[in-house]
């Protein structure tokens, strides 16, 4: 998949900023890179890892943290995702963790 190419769009800064909304929603412990590390933005010089920006969309991939409402966590995603992006948002939940503090 190609990463999308929407005329002025600034996609590492969309990349990170995407990242950053994820991380900040209550129950997701981290990204994920997806099974063989495939789900990610590559950028010259390095890749952020679990968000993928598509000309079919953008997918998000993450682990969250036990006890974590997974239907949840995965609308609260889509919800701040699509207020960043243009076209749907595909929330891929990998894994369920232990977070440090439990």
């Amino acid at each position: 998949m190609s990463v999308n190419s929407t005329p002025g769009r600034d996609e590492p800064e969309l990349a990170d900023t995407v990242a950053h909304a994820v991380l900040a929603v209550d129950g997701v412990a981290e990204l994920h890179g997806g099974i063989f590390g495939e789900a990610a933005t590559y950028l010259p010089g390095r890749r952020v890892s679990g968000i993928r920006l598509t000309d079919a969309g953008t997918e998000v991939h993450v682990s969250l943290a036990l006890g974590t409402s997974i239907r949840t966590a995965a609308d609260d995603i889509r919800t701040a995702v699509a207020a960043l992006v243009p076209g749907p948002v595909h929330v891929i939940v990998e894994d369920v963790i232990r977070s440090a503090a439990t």
